[in-house]
C-alpha cells in the first residue's frame, strides 16, 4: 500500500507546477511574437511558434527532472528569477516611424507667421544718420548765413554789369571771395593780386569792391588805401609802415570782436617802397594769431603788364588757357619784385578791345546825362589807339582816356 501511494503523490505535484509553468512559458512565447512584430495568426508566428515549444518542451523535460529530485513541499509560492533573461541591447534596431514632413493647416484656420523682433542697433544706426545729416545741413545753412552777411550775389551781378571785357577776372574773384568768407576760421588771410596793363578796370573793381563792403558792413571794416596819397614822400618810408601796420591791426581786432572780415583794397602798389612792401608782407603770414588769419587782402598795380599784353598779342589763346598762360608768365615775374607775390592768388586783367571800349563810352555818356549817339560813340572810340592783332583791335590805354574824352563834349 505505502508503495503504490508514492507515485500518485509525485505525478499529481508534477501537475501543479507545470500548469504555472506552462501559462509562464505561453505568456513569453506571446510577448515574443509581438516583439518580432507578428501576429499571433501569422503563418511564421505559427511556425515561430512551434519552434519555441519545441525548445520549450527540451527544457521543461530537464527541469522536470530538477524538480524531480528537489523538494518543492517547502515552497509556498512559485517565483521565477528574470536575472537570467537577457537584457535587450539598447543598440538594437526599432522601425522607425514615417513621418510626413508637410504640415497641413485646414481652410478655416489662420496661419501666424512668427514674428521678427526688431533690432535696436538699428534704431541707434538710424538716429545716427539723422544726426550727421541734420549737422551737414546745418553746417550749410550756416555758409549760406556767411554769404547772405556780405551779399556777393548782389556784387556779382554789379560787377558784371559796370565792368566790360573782364568777364573771367570777375569770376576768379568772386569764386575766391566765396570760398573765403564762407567760414570764420582760416589758416592764413585772402590776398589777391590784380595785375594788368593800364586802363583795363583793376582800380574801378577795388572801387566796386569798396562800395560794396562798406554798405553791408561799415566804414571801419574797409580800408581803400591808394599808395601816392598816404605815402607821397619816399622819405617818410617810417611813418608810413607805423601808419600802415596800425591801421591794419586796429581795424582786424574791432573786426574779430563784430565777428566780421576786414578787407583791405591797396591800389598803386607798385609805388610802394620795398619796405612798405616788407611790412604788409608780415601780415600775410601763417604763423599769427586768429585775428589777423581772417582778413581779406587786395593788391591793385601795373606790375606784369607788358606780360600780360605780349601774351595776348601772341597767342590770341582760347579764354581759359588764357588766363592759365597769363598766371604762368605773371608769377615769376612778381616773385623776382619781392617774395609776397609767391603766396597770393594772381587775378590777370587783360587787354580790352574796341567793342569793350564802346561800352565803357556809353556808361559814362549816360552817368553824365548826354545822350548816347552811337554813331557820336563810333567816333570818339575811333580817336583812339589800338593793337591790331589777327583781326581783332585792342585799346592801347584801355578805358584810360574816356572820361577826359567825355568831359570835352
Amino acid at each position: 500500500m505505502d508503495g503504490r501511494k508514492t507515485p500518485v503523490k509525485s505525478s499529481h505535484k508534477l501537475s501543479l507546477l507545470s500548469s504555472p509553468v506552462r501559462a509562464v512559458i505561453r505568456l513569453r512565447r506571446t510577448a515574443h511574437i509581438l516583439k518580432k512584430g507578428l501576429l499571433p495568426g501569422d503563418p511564421q508566428a505559427k511556425l515561430l511558434q512551434r519552434q519555441i515549444s519545441l525548445g520549450r518542451a527540451k527544457v521543461g523535460a530537464a527541469s522536470t527532472s530538477l524538480l524531480g529530485q528537489a523538494s518543492f513541499e517547502s515552497s509556498k509560492y512559485f517565483t521565477f528569477d528574470t536575472s537570467a533573461q537577457p537584457t535587450p541591447q539598447r543598440g538594437s534596431k526599432r522601425k522607425k516611424r514615417c513621418k510626413n514632413p508637410r504640415v497641413l493647416y485646414p481652410d478655416s484656420s489662420r496661419k501666424y507667421l512668427p514674428v521678427e523682433h526688431k533690432s535696436k542697433a538699428k534704431r541707434c544706426l538710424l538716429l545716427l544718420v539723422g544726426i550727421v545729416c541734420f549737422q551737414i545741413l546745418n553746417a550749410i545753412e550756416n555758409l549760406d548765413d556767411n554769404l547772405l552777411k556780405y551779399d556777393l550775389d548782389g556784387l556779382e551781378k554789379t560787377m558784371r554789369r559796370e565792368v566790360f571785357g573782364q568777364a573771367l577776372a570777375v569770376e576768379n574773384i568772386i569764386g575766391l571771395l566765396k570760398d573765403y568768407l564762407a567760414t570764420h576760421i582760416h589758416n592764413k588771410p585772402l590776398v589777391m593780386s590784380f595785375n594788368g596793363p593800364s586802363g583795363v578796370g583793376k582800380s574801378h573793381v577795388g572801387w566796386l569792391l569798396a562800395k560794396h563792403f562798406r554798405s553791408v558792413m561799415d566804414h571801419h571794416s574797409v580800408l581803400h588805401y591808394f599808395t601816392m596819397h598816404r605815402c607821397p614822400d619816399p622819405a617818410s618810408v617810417y611813418d608810413c609802415q607805423s601808419e600802415l601796420s596800425k591801421t591794419i591791426s586796429d581795424m582786424v581786432t574791432q573786426a574779430e570782436i563784430e565777428e566780421k572780415i576786414p578787407v583791405f583794397i591797396l591800389d598803386e602798389v607798385e609805388s610802394m617802397s620795398p619796405a612798405l612792401l616788407e611790412t604788409l608782407g608780415g601780415f600775410f603770414q601763417k604763423n599769427q594769431t586768429n585775428e589777423f588769419l581772417n582778413a581779406v587782402y587786395i593788391l591793385i598795380s601795373n606790375l606784369g603788364g607788358d606780360e600780360i599784353m605780349d601774351v595776348v598779342l601772341q597767342n590770341l589763346l582760347q579764354p581759359q588757357g588764357k588766363m592759365e598762360e597769363l598766371r604762368t608768365a605773371l608769377r615769376p615775374v612778381l616773385g623776382h619784385l619781392h617774395p609776397l607775390w609767391t603766396t597770393v592768388e594772381i587775378v590777370p586783367f587783360t587787354l580790352l578791345e574796341k567793342n569793350h571800349v564802346q561800352s565803357c563810352f556809353y556808361e559814362e555818356m549816360m552817368s553824365e546825362g548826354i545822350y548816347p549817339d552811337p554813331s557820336h560813340i563810333e567816333r570818339l572810340a575811333g580817336q583812339l589807339n589800338y593793337y591790331t592783332q589777327g583781326g581783332q583791335e585792342f585799346a592801347i590805354s584801355g578805358c584810360k582816356q574816356v572820361v577826359s574824352k567825355v568831359n570835352l563834349l
